[in-house]
């Protein structure tokens, strides 16, 4: 493998750029591809650069018709939770025992310093000014808990704005109506607001935090993996 192509790859890396290394196991000629581009001394079928493409979204390394070793580099997953209250002490554990880097966002100091958050990253901010420094991705996963209009509504906003796989708000389906017509309002079209689920998580008849946390769980996962397939 060149230098050039290594320099390439740490500096796609450090953009947090989804990417692959691809090498011909018997040839040992590599590329370096991502979702656009392919760099490198190794030529690539249509097929296999859809299956390539394909194994990247998945975050999936291995070999590819016994002749083909892709070795994918994807950015730690994320899950942004605007609220630190009850369900976000049960959801943050459970998504970083998924994988996900979790950071809890909460302008109200006595909460997100609360001993219920004990041991989760946290963040005493206003949502917009976290949702500006935190910068989601295609990797990060949004939910907003605090039925809060001031709070929920300006993340979910920076979320829309964003490629964040996954938007999700907790509130009843009444809640949900009125936040969509503040976001419409806004701006956000028909398209822009079918990509927040509200209500939050996947219907299991959820009434506890903790079951909740794990409905909420499950329809990211669910999400990430559709996109992925």
């Amino acid at each position: 493998m060149n230098l050039q192509l290594l320099r390439t790859l740490q500096q796609w890396r450090a953009q947090k750029r989804p990417c692959a290394m691809v090498t011909n196991l018997t040839s040992g000629a590599s590329v370096l591809m991502d979702e656009n581009a392919a760099i490198g001394d190794l030529a690539l079928s249509a097929e296999h650069l859809r299956t390539a493409r394909a194994r990247i979204a998945a975050d999936q390394s291995g070999t590819i018709d016994s002749e083909l070793f892709i070795r994918v580099y994807a950015p730690p997953l994320r899950m942004i939770i605007v609220g630190a209250v009850h369900i976000a002490s049960a959801l943050a554990p459970m998504a970083a025992m998924a994988g996900f880097d979790v950071t809890v966002v909460d302008p109200r100091e006595t909460f997100a310093r609360s001993g219920q958050m004990a041991g989760v990253s946290s963040m005493v901010a206003w949502p917009d000014e976290a949702m500006s420094d935190l910068k989601p991705d295609a990797r990060t996963a949004v939910v907003t808990l605090t039925h809060d209009p001031k709070l929920d509504d300006p993340a979910l906003a920076s979320a829309l704005r964003s490629s964040a796989f996954y938007v999700g708000a907790l509130g009843s389906r009444k809640t949900h109506a009125k936040r969509i017509e503040r976001l419409k309002a806004e701006g956000f079209s028909e398209a822009d607001l079918a990509r927040i689920h509200g209500p939050v998580g996947l219907d299991i008849n959820a009434l506890t935090p903790a079951e909740i946390a794990v409905s909420i769980v499950a329809q990211v996962i669910d999400v990430l993996r559709a996109e992925a397939a």
